[in-house]
Parts: structure tokens; sequence; C-alpha cells
């Protein structure tokens, strides 16, 4: 036989191995909610697998296709096993220490509190077994996300162990189910990855006490301007405004506000580049964190302007709204009078609403655009023309119906309530300081430096130059 034909035949052998070769087993300790799903997740990806139960017999409905025995068998079938059981119930594995011998552990549990225990889960589980090879893994991600498929949110799986083979195997596997790895490093970051489930919200903390610091500002601050007034100077019992009126008021001005806070950053931000001549030093740690938390801010400021839309909608139907109407109409009829239309007041009112339905619309998008789905969808530059032309465009959409809103009441005396300003004055301070700011860099000289810089341009400091001389 010739070696062509031999090698073809040895070919021919290693397909015909290969298609035969059955997927590989991995098993499942735990058959709730999570070992179900990472079950019928690894299925669907093309394993094979096995779970082990205190009674195989009688553990619930388990996915099709897969098989329940005893710890101990399934721990003798699988070089892979997953521990989807709670730490207080980790003593049963003890007594398996010769069956996992040399074998891949994952950890995926997760406490109910922080420092619950004095090591991390997955570093006991190691001291329990210490002849295996534990890694820390899918602790982050829900038994929805594995029984569903990764998507936008939670795609990245973390990972940590001392084997460097063992995080190989696990690594691999996370990849055939669609997932992202995360390499954290050794087990010793086992407790920052089980801390990490148990976070609440960490970059909304300082987007949340923003809005909730200035809307209850504004809200005593306009109470003491609407109601404390009108009780203290005319005897009035105003306060049912508080429920509509007032809130209708705060939740504007908070939302204006947030608004531009989402684009000052980048403006301060530009011009310190200008003043430094370039780009390659770095912002003030207040500076980035700032940056860091536009969206939250953004995504807030949206919920207020809706929540001022819902608002406006209802002022027709309010108590208070159709009591003033039927008193108006019935006084001007036994004074056999009517009001004649405004042209002026007509094109204000027109406008102040065009203002905001537009500068709503707007918002909208913004806000959809920031969502992982449509993001990933678009484009680099998709997503900054959105998020930065069309927002400053909403910003000045909204800071234009604020001041349709005010015309000339400013001109008026009686609006300086105890000699304090509207409400509505104080929240254009912010965005009209940021269209400034944003209108001058739009000079040709500003402008045309600023993309220098940005490009990769870097202003020589005379001191450098002279030094240079020197050496040369």
């Amino acid at each position: 036989m010739s070696e062509e034909v031999k090698s073809e035949s040895l070919s021919l052998c290693a397909v015909s191995m290969a298609a035969t070769r059955e997927p590989e087993l991995i098993c499942i300790f735990g058959t709730g909610d999570l070992g179900r799903s990472l079950g019928q997740r690894l299925l669907q990806t093309g394993y094979r697998v096995v779970y082990g139960s205190r009674r195989p017999h009688s553990c619930g409905p388990l996915p099709s296709g897969t098989q329940a025995m005893s710890h101990e068998a399934a721990a003798k079938s699988a070089s892979l096993v997953f521990i989807c059981v709670h730490r207080e119930h980790y003593d049963f594995l003890e007594a398996l220490a010769p069956q996992l011998q040399g074998k891949v552990l994952v950890d995926v549990s997760n406490n109910l509190k922080k420092n619950l225990y004095p090591e991390a889960n997955a570093e006991y589980l190691q001291r329990l077994i210490p002849e295996a090879h534990v890694v820390k893994a899918f602790n982050t991600l829900s038994a929805w996300a594995l029984q569903n498929g990764p998507s936008d949110a939670s795609r990245q799986v973390y990972l940590c162990g001392n084997g460097a083979e063992a995080k190989q195997t696990v690594e691999e596997t996370a990849t055939k189910l669609g997932f992202t790895i995360v390499d954290r490093g050794s087990l010793s970051a086992a407790r920052e990855l089980e801390d990490f489930p148990l976070q609440l919200f960490p970059q909304w903390r300082l987007p949340m006490y923003l809005p909730i610091g200035l809307t209850a500002a504004f809200f005593f601050y306009l109470v003491m301007r609407d109601v404390v007034y009108a009780y203290v100077t005319q005897g009035k019992d105003v306060s049912f405004r508080i429920m509509i009126s007032i809130a209708n008021k705060v939740f504007p001005i908070v939302s204006l506000i947030l608004l531009s806070l989402c684009y000052l950053p980048g403006v301060i931000a530009a011009f310190l580049q200008l003043y430094r001549g370039t780009k390659y030093k770095r912002f003030p740690d207040w500076l980035d964190h700032w940056m860091l938390c536009r969206k939250q801010l953004g995504l807030l400021a949206l919920a207020l302007a809706s929540l001022h839309v819902l608002y406006t909608l209802i002022i027709p139907i309010r108590y208070y709204v159709r009591y003033r109407i039927s008193a108006i109409t019935i006084s001007q009829i036994k004074e056999n009078k009517t009001s004649v239309f405004d042209t002026t007041m007509a094109w204000r009112t027109d406008s102040y609403y065009s203002m905001g339905v537009l500068g709503f619309g707007l918002y909208l998008l913004l806000g959809i655009s920031s969502l992982p789905s449509v993001s990933n969808a678009l484009s680099w530059r998709e997503f900054s023309f959105i998020q930065s032309k069309l927002g400053y465009l909403t910003l000045f959409f909204c800071t234009f119906h604020t001041y349709l809103y005010g015309w000339d009441k400013f001109l008026h005396l009686s609006a300086y309530k105890w000699y304090t300003p509207p409400g509505y004055m104080l929240s254009l301070v912010v965005p009209s300081v940021v269209l400034v700011l944003r209108l001058l860099l739009f000079l040709p000289c500003l402008d045309r430096s600023l993309t220098r810089i940005r490009q990769g341009w870097e202003r020589m400091d005379p001191e450098d130059d002279s030094k240079k001389t020197l050496l040369t």
C-alpha cells in the first residue's frame, strides 16, 4: 500500500472516530432552578448532562435528555462538576473527596449578605476538597440568563481560580455557551465575585442622591413660596396644590437640571483640554466619576420628564381647574362680557407646548438609544450623533420651553415672593450656562484648536523648548 493511500485511510479513520465520539459529559450537583437552567443550556450547546442528587428518583422534573443519580455515581462519571448548592449543604462533598480528586469543581454559589462567613464559599470548598481544582464562576448569572442564553445585559462570566488548566476548561465551556470571559485571577478574588451580586445599584448611588436632593430642595422651596406665602400673607389655604401643582413644577425643574448636568462635564473637559493643550493628561477624579454617571443621570432626567408629561395631561380633569373654568364662565355670563382673543398669547402657548413636545420626543430618542440592545446596533458615529448633537438639541428645546413658560413674568415684582425668584428661573441657570459654553466651542478658533488636540496634537511648553535647545 502506497504512502498516499495510507495517509488517506488514516484521515478517513480519524474523521469517522471524531464523528462517532460522544459529547462531553458534565455533572451538576443540585436540581434547583439554577441547576436545571444550566443543564438545559448545556444540552442545547451539545453537552451530555448528569445530575447528582440526594434523592435521584424524586428530585422533580429535569431537562429532557439528562439523568439523575447519586452524588457518588455522578462524581465518578464526569471530570467537570458544577456545584449548584448552597454553602450550608457543602458537608456532603467532603465524603466525596476520593471521587472528586483531580477534577474541576465550579462553584456557582452566592450568599444572602456580605461577610456572612469568614472565608469565601469557593475557598471553603477548596479547603474541603484540597485535591480538586476549584473555580469560582457563573455566580453572577441568573437562572433566566442561563436558560435563555446571553443577552446584552448578561454576556460576561467572571471567574477566578488557582489552576490555569482548570480555568481554561471552564472558560471553554462558558465560551461554547455564548458568554464572554473575564478572568479575575486567583481564588482569593472569590469573595469579590460573591459580593458582586449583592450590590444594589452600585453605579446609581450618586445619580440617585443628586435628584433626590434636588427634588427635596425645590419641593420645600416651592411649598414655602406658593403655599406658606399664601397662608401667611392672604390667609388662604392652598395646600391642595402640593399634590399636583407643586409636583408638576418640581419634576420639570429637576429634569432640566439633570439633563444639563449630563452635558456640562463634556464642556468642562473640552475647555480643560484647550487650557492644557493636550488630550493625554488625565482628567481630575471628580470629572471622571461625573462623566461615568451621565447615562444614569440622563435616564433619571427622562423619568422625571415623563412624570411631568403625565401630570400635565391630567390637569384638565382636576377639580380645581374645572371649578375655576366654570366660575370664570359664570362670572362672564353674569357680567355679559367675553374675553378678547389674544394672538400673542396664542403664539406663546402654542410655541411653549410645541417646544415641550419636541424636547420630550428627543428625550425619548436619547433614552431608547442608550439601551444596550439599541446602542449595540449603532455605529460609534451614529451613537455619538444621537447622544451629542441631538442631545444638545434636546437641551435647547427644553430650555427654550422653560423660557417660553416664563415669558415676561420675571418683570413683575409679584413673581418674587419674599424676594425669592420663581423656581423656573433657578432651573434655567445651569442649562443656560451649558448652552453658552457650547456655543463658544463652536467658534472657529476654539473648534479648530480642540479638533487638533483630539487628533493628537500637543502644545509645547516654552520651558521644555528652552531646555531642549540647551541640551542640543
